[in-house]
């Protein structure tokens, strides 16, 4: 595994390396934030009691995410599900959620073409949300300069044929 104490831009490089057909990047909008909230539930329920205060794993999922505002955005949803919710509905959103979330990547993978970037580096599961942000940031037109390197390390986004013939084009 590969340090995550690398620049930013060397994190979203790799990861758009694996991520260039713009189906996969599409799911990724849809199933990164599944996976994050999902897991951000279920780290809502548990509690430790420590000199008085009430602390579950996810205070230290949002010290993190605060690093990445919409993860900071999916933990404050995560806990306004889990505070007061039975077992069930509780259950049924982190795990439906994250479920979700991980066959939308695989679906997004099998339009790419290429195996999921943590295969090879156990970083692009913490990556992930930082390049959907990014994602989103280049599509509102910020962070061209950032685009544009990524783009020139990893490539343009294309859509990849699914049915290759002999007039077909990948890019």
């Amino acid at each position: 595994m590969n340090s995550l104490a690398r620049p930013a831009t060397d994190l979203l490089v790799q990861y758009a390396r694996y991520h260039r057909d713009r189906r996969n990047i599409a799911t990724h909008f849809v199933g990164i934030p599944l996976i994050v909230f999902g897991l951000s539930v279920l780290l809502a329920r548990p509690e430790i009691q420590a000199l008085g205060v009430t602390l579950t794993p996810i205070i230290a999922i949002w010290l993190l995410s605060t690093l990445w505002l919409i993860n900071a955005l999916l933990v404050i949803g995560a806990v306004n599900v889990s505070d007061g919710a039975s077992t069930g509905t509780w259950l049924l959103a982190g795990v439906g959620a994250f479920v979700v979330g991980w066959v939308l990547q695989f679906i997004g993978h099998w339009y790419e073409g290429r195996k999921p970037a943590f295969v090879d580096d156990l970083v692009g599961l913490l990556v992930g949300p930082m390049f959907v942000t990014a994602e989103a940031m280049f599509a509102t037109g910020w962070g061209k300069a950032l685009l544009a390197e990524i783009e020139r390390a990893a490539g343009p986004t294309y859509l990849r044929n699914l049915h290759p013939g002999p007039n077909a084009s990948t890019r």
